[in-house]
């Protein structure tokens, strides 16, 4: 029996400053024709910019640039959707955080949403991950929905663990710092519980002990900073 779950503590600091060092070596650089959606209001067309300095919407009635300090989140449900949250209040009347709905003509490529998520640091749901990554293991898997699924393989990563699915839809790649726990009952299933979502898999190969200790111990290690003293350590 898989039981083990593992209970991380967030550890900005040491994040932060392994994410600046990324940042300066990879720059962020893309350019779509894109749609802002606004409720009960017709989508805007204009013009979506990733560089260096933030995000940037553009467009003749409303032009936005985002630093991407001032960014709390982003959503990349697929390669041509993206949502962000920023922490500016919405009006008086309307509660929650502002959000920013796009639809882009061309695709982000997986190596932009990777470093995207890497300058934003915080947790985020990336929908693009990279399939031609290196990785450790990969398991074919079926992704549980309420209604339906998706079919696809499981790849554990040194930096994490990517969801490519076959339809190009309901694929996810989380860094170590976008995960909370992890489990599985039984070596016929998995699941994933992000700081943003979780998510169930049924897979069609059984996961190994061996693989889901380390994936695991790398968990616990990456977000604790910590060298694990063997497997009592993480009962």
């Amino acid at each position: 029996m898989l039981h083990r779950t593992a209970i991380l503590l967030w550890r900005p600091g040491i994040v932060l400053c392994a994410v600046h060092a990324l940042c300066l070596a990879q720059t962020v650089q893309f350019e779509s024709a894109a749609q802002l959606h606004r409720t009960l209001k017709r989508p805007l067309a204009g013009e979506l910019i990733l560089d260096d300095r933030g995000i940037e919407f553009r467009s003749p009635k409303l032009s936005h640039r985002w630093a991407y300090g001032e960014i709390k989140t982003f959503s990349l449900s697929g390669p041509h959707a993206l949502t962000l949250t920023d922490y500016e209040n919405r009006h008086w009347h309307e509660p929650g955080e502002q959000t920013f709905s796009f639809t882009l003509v061309n695709a982000i490529p997986p190596g932009v949403a990777a470093r995207l998520a890497a300058v934003i640091a915080r947790p985020v749901i990336n929908g693009d991950p990279d399939s031609g990554l290196p990785f450790i293991a990969q398991i074919p898997a079926h992704r549980r929905e309420r209604f339906g699924g998706s079919n696809g393989t499981l790849r554990f990563r040194k930096g994490g663990i990517d969801y490519v699915d076959a339809n190009g839809r309901d694929g996810r790649s989380w860094r170590w710092s976008d995960i909370q726990t992890i489990a599985s009952s039984d070596p016929w299933e998995f699941r994933v519980t992000g700081y943003r979502e979780t998510v169930e898999f049924d897979l069609k190969q059984p996961m190994s002990r061996e693989l889901f200790d380390r994936t695991w111990d790398k968990l616990y290690a990456a977000d604790l900073n910590l060298t694990p003293q063997g497997h009592g350590g993480h009962q």
